[in-house]
């Protein structure tokens, strides 16, 4: 009886692992794992019933429609997941992300617009996925950062116009791409991946080539065929402006800084204040032409304190010890940033000389070096402080009442950061 018990025992446990919806077919493979098999059944969504022991599950050629949270929750070791062939438009969040078994995921030949790609967070072990044939118009930056171990991704035949630089870094095990047939847009937002191409050594050249569907001058040229001089990364250099020579000013000192920038397409000129007190972002001009003030821009702090103009000068009136801080000029195109910094401080004394080494003793290896009206602030003798050290002579305190003059005396810059790049 004994021996009848046991296979009695063995017959039930192997039917529940069987367990199998009517529309399905289930297998147990050679190598243990579990195959539900339910392609062409014309499902219009996931059958329930599945055996959580499901290892392999097939819902190509069906009808689906769409996909929720829940949809695969009966199955959460399933490694290979196919569902190309369907007509899948929506993903909820959450459908994937507890599949953290899964290695090969099929979306192909659906017809998705969007994709809750942070689901793929969760699926480090995934080694392929296929999402050709959809309407993808957008891909996030980090999309598949996560994805260490995948070896094969499928993004042809989409809408993507653009991608974003960095979108297939991260990927060691990448070794093939497919991104043709989709109508990229060939401005300089792409120009990476022309550079990108060059370099890897991911095979991306099966099924044809990356084309342009725009701008007209390049439609029907492979993505690989930009001209290296329709882009090129910014440049930026900084220069300090100011009346030196003696001149006596009675309205205090109004340090400017000019920003100038070269690449193309034409930089935009940003800039970063960072002082004791404040943390500012002007993004473009704040000064209009008749010199008044323009509305803030994506930023909610005030900006009067400090004066840009269009063409990349920045004025602080009345400078001031508050006003002491870090200014970065940023310049930015569709290739790249780059980005310089002085840092700017302000002392004074009767007796210049003695502040300086007071207060930036390494400016005396400089041996007084000055820097005057449109001097560059070159990267071979610049430094990473620039020292304002002025003059008020002895008479203007002993005048009641008399408005201060403020002698500009010398600029001496120090430590060794180059301010051009």
């Amino acid at each position: 009886m004994t021996p009848l018990l046991c296979s009695v025992g063995i017959a039930a446990l192997l039917a529940s692992g069987l367990a199998c919806p009517r529309s399905c077919v289930c297998s147990l493979k050679r190598n243990g794992r579990l195959l539900a098999e339910c392609a062409y059944r014309e499902l219009q969504e996931v059958p329930a019933g599945l055996s959580p022991n499901v290892t392999i599950l097939t819902l190509s050629a069906n009808r689906i429609g769409s996909l929720g949270e829940a949809s695969f929750a009966d199955v959460p070791d399933v490694q290979s997941l196919w569902l190309g062939y369907n007509q899948i438009s929506t993903v909820e969040a959450g459908t994937f992300a507890r599949l953290a078994h899964l290695k090969n995921l099929d979306l192909s030949h659906n017809k998705m617009v969007d994709f809750p790609w942070q689901d793929l967070g969760n699926l480090s072990g995934l080694q392929i996925l296929k999402m050709n044939n959809n309407r993808l118009a957008g891909l996030p930056r980090g999309a598949f950062h996560a994805l260490k171990d995948l070896r094969s991704l499928w993004l042809n035949d989409n809408e993507l116009t653009t991608l974003a630089e960095g979108t297939f870094d991260h990927l060691p095990s990448l070794s093939q791409l497919q991104i043709f047939n989709n109508p990229f847009n060939c401005s300089c937002k792409v120009f990476w991946l022309k550079k990108w191409t060059e370099s890897t050594s991911v095979s991306i050249t099966k099924g044809g080539s990356i084309l342009c569907s725009a701008p007209g001058r390049l439609k029907g040229r492979a993505v690989t065929d930009i001209p290296d001089h329709f882009c090129v990364a910014p440049s930026v250099q900084l220069t300090y402006l100011s009346n030196l020579d003696n001149t006596i000013m009675y309205d205090g000192l109004t340090l400017t800084l000019h920003c100038s920038v070269a690449g193309n397409p034409l930089p935009e000129i940003r800039w970063k204040i960072q002082t004791s007190t404040r943390s500012t972002e002007i993004n473009g001009p704040n000064v209009a032409r008749d010199g008044s003030l323009l509305p803030p821009r994506h930023t909610k702090q005030s900006q009067e304190r400090f004066l840009v103009f269009k063409n990349g000068t920045m004025a602080i009136p009345n400078f001031s010890k508050e006003d002491e801080g870090i200014y970065t000029c940023l310049a930015v195109n569709d290739v790249g940033t780059r980005e310089v910094s002085v840092n700017v401080a302000l002392a004074g004394s009767e007796n210049p000389a003695d502040d300086l080494l007071q207060n930036a003793p390494q400016a005396s290896h400089l041996g007084g070096r000055s820097c005057y009206k449109g001097d560059e602030l070159d990267p071979s003798g610049a430094g990473e402080k620039l020292v304002i050290v002025y003059h008020v002579p002895r008479e203007s305190k002993s005048r009641a009442g008399a408005v201060p003059h403020v002698r500009l005396g010398t600029l001496l810059l120090t430590l060794g950061l180059a301010l051009c790049c």
